[in-house]
């Protein structure tokens, strides 16, 4: 359809003012106005033509220079403005050419049919998909490009085996083909051609000298450090074209195999023990961006089909066959538990029970990513119902439940599942763990972390952030947890940097006035009752007991545990916390009578004590509450 450009106007005959404009490279802009009332019948003929064709720059003057335009009260009334032209033919595929005629054949590539050779300045190549004058094949007998064309399913996989490459064995179409990909399968084809060669070289062996004899030794670690390389290179591509480099690279290594005879002294010599290596490694990779690259479902089953029937898998490996066999974001039952729909984990379709169950590996990086986008109360949901098949690691992954559901913004509800009646978390704290939950609980502030088992929650490095909508706890609520949590774990009761950490807490910076010596000597009792109840029972305050002297009565509580801690067993360094009763000596010596009911007990206390003071640069304070 391409020929010199014309310029054309029309000028349609209706009941409405009318007006045909065109312009075009340089030439004069043409406006010509017609009056249906006009009565003029004398007019010249080509006035009254409904099509005027104007072919050159002096025919436009003569028109410009003409009677035919109408008075300016026309352009009053309704206009239309048409413009037509040639169009330009864009580059198409030679089947689809609007000069040379194309005959269709299913799949004819001895010589070219009828005029298919022939082509335009536009035609390009099916199968190429490149200028149809540089196809080397547009007519080579045995291949004919010329002939190609898309309704037929022979040209089809040709041109999908062309373009696609290396990537057509993933089942790839070409609407998935980005840049990205485009490059993967560029380093793929290098990578075969060079771990060919080294390969090669394995293969043939190296001739070393051993005990006075010469003998052929396959080292396959070259292999195996070149492979690594290459993988160290994918992981660094875009994620669509690392899991594919990944998967593509064991395709090839995984059709290695060992040679008889003598091998290096690297475990990785051993083309056997290198490949399991290797294929861990790119199982592990390809599954972390199965979870957390969000790939299309489509993407992600074409990656599980060409892992599970492309890959050879040796014997003693077939279980690594399902590795990559991981649930999508978007699976019905999954879904369903994050959202809170379900709270059982289990789903029954027609019958059928089907469990939430997902390797540890998965579960991990389930909950990575649901940390990075602060999806708190979704995976603690997950983590309550998920069934996994590592009890150990995923036992600690559970215990951060409490910490999630703090980030959660949700302290009380933290605090609560931190002592379940059955497999308590509390059970494991150490006094690390301890110290962490309780300036949470206290300041409403967390470490910004990822984590995935509870000793990383006392990172010394981490920076503690405001959580989100929460509100510190109250003092009665802290001392709550701290008795509960010395109740459940041996090691924070025995700790005496955890009952410095409490004792600061409710020896506020400010005295309290002592209380009345009625007070004292009932609060014994009560203290005494609250302490001595069941184990793991919940921690009950009487209103009667701190409704007159609410900080005095937590601090007595307080420090009658701490006496019947001195009274279980030495406490040391004991200094920090007597320290802390600076500004309420009344409670320390309140403290010191009911030691007195061990006589032994105190007046160990009493000596470590004193070899303290005596071995450190000095602590007046303590001396002086001795003393007194």
């Amino acid at each position: 359809m391409l020929g010199s450009l014309s310029k054309t106007f029309s000028l349609v005959q209706s009941c409405k003012t009318e007006i045909v404009m065109c312009t075009a490279g340089d030439s004069t802009e043409i406006i010509i106005l017609s009056d249906d009332e006009e009565e003029d019948s004398e007019k010249d003929s080509e006035n009254n033509q409904s099509c005027l064709i104007i072919e050159d720059g002096k025919k436009t003057d003569e028109l410009l220079q003409s009677d035919s335009l109408v008075p300016s009260s026309a352009s009053d009334e309704d206009l239309v403005v048409t413009f037509s032209r040639r169009a330009d033919v864009l580059p198409h595929a030679r089947y689809d050419c609007p000069i040379h005629p194309f005959i269709a054949a299913d799949c004819e590539t001895a010589a070219p049919l009828a005029g298919n050779q022939l082509i335009c300045d536009q035609c390009f190549c099916y199968i190429c998909d490149k200028p149809a004058s540089s196809c080397v094949m547009w007519t080579c007998s045995g291949r004919c490009h010329c002939n190609s064309h898309k309704k037929s399913e022979f040209w089809n996989n040709l041109r999908n085996s062309f373009l696609l490459g290396e990537l057509k064995m993933f089942n790839f179409s070409l609407s998935e083909i980005d840049s990205h990909l485009r490059h993967a399968e560029i380093m793929l084809q290098l990578f075969r051609q060079e771990v060919s060669a080294i390969l090669s070289s394995f293969i043939r062996g190296q001739i070393v000298q051993q005990d006075c004899k010469q003998e052929v030794i396959h080292d396959y670690t070259p292999v195996f450090n070149f492979v690594t390389s290459f993988l160290n290179k994918a992981d660094k591509q875009n994620s669509r074209a690392a899991a594919v480099l990944n998967l593509g690279a064991a395709e090839v290594f995984m059709k290695h195999f060992q040679v008889s005879g003598p091998t290096g002294p690297s475990p990785m010599s051993n083309a056997s023990n290198a490949k399991v290596a290797l294929l861990q490694r790119v199982a592990t990779s390809v599954q972390r961006l199965i979870v957390m690259a969000n790939f299309p479902p489509g993407f992600v089953q074409k990656l599980q089909n060409f892992y599970q029937k492309t890959t050879f898998f040796p014997a003693d490996i077939k279980s690594m066959r399902n590795s990559l066999c991981v649930r999508p974001w978007n699976d019905v039952l999954l879904v369903s538990v994050l959202k809170g729909q379900n709270v059982s984990g289990v789903r029954k379709d027609k019958g059928k029970k089907t469990h939430l169950t997902e390797e540890m590996s998965v579960v991990l990086l389930r909950s990575e990513l649901l940390q990075q986008e602060c999806r708190y109360r979704e995976l603690c949901r997950y983590l309550k119902v998920v069934q996994t098949d590592d009890s150990a690691r995923f036992q600690q992954l559970q215990d951060l439940i409490p910490f999630f559901l703090c980030m959660q913004g949700d302290l009380t509800e933290a605090m609560t599942s931190l002592f379940p009646s059955v497999n308590a978390p509390a059970c494991r704290f150490s006094p690390q763990l301890f110290l962490t939950y309780l300036g949470i609980f206290q300041t409403a502030k967390a470490p910004k972390l990822i984590v995935c088992q509870p000793e990383q929650l006392y990172c010394p490095n981490a920076v503690w952030e405001p959580i989100k909508d929460a509100v510190p706890l109250k003092c009665v609520d802290l001392v709550k947890f701290a008795l509960k949590a010395q109740r459940c774990s041996a090691a924070v009761y025995k700790d005496s940097q955890c009952w410095t950490s409490l004792l600061t807490i409710v020896n506020s910076s400010t005295a309290f006035p002592q209380p009345s010596p009625e007070f004292l000597c009932e609060s014994r009792h009560v203290v005494k009752s609250i302490l001595l109840s069941h184990q793991n029972s919940n921690v009950t305050i009487p209103r009667s007991f701190h409704e007159v002297y609410p900080h005095q009565a937590l601090l007595l509580l307080v420090t009658g545990a701490l006496s019947f801690r001195i009274l279980n067993g030495a406490l040391c360094p004991a200094l920090p916390v007597i320290n802390t009763f600076k500004d309420n000596m009344w409670a320390f010596r309140w403290m010191f009578e009911n030691l007195a009911v061990s006589e032994e007990r105190l007046q160990s206390f009493f000596q470590d004590v004193t070899q303290e003071v005596a071995n450190s640069t000095g602590s007046p304070l303590a001396v002086n509450l001795i003393l007194s």
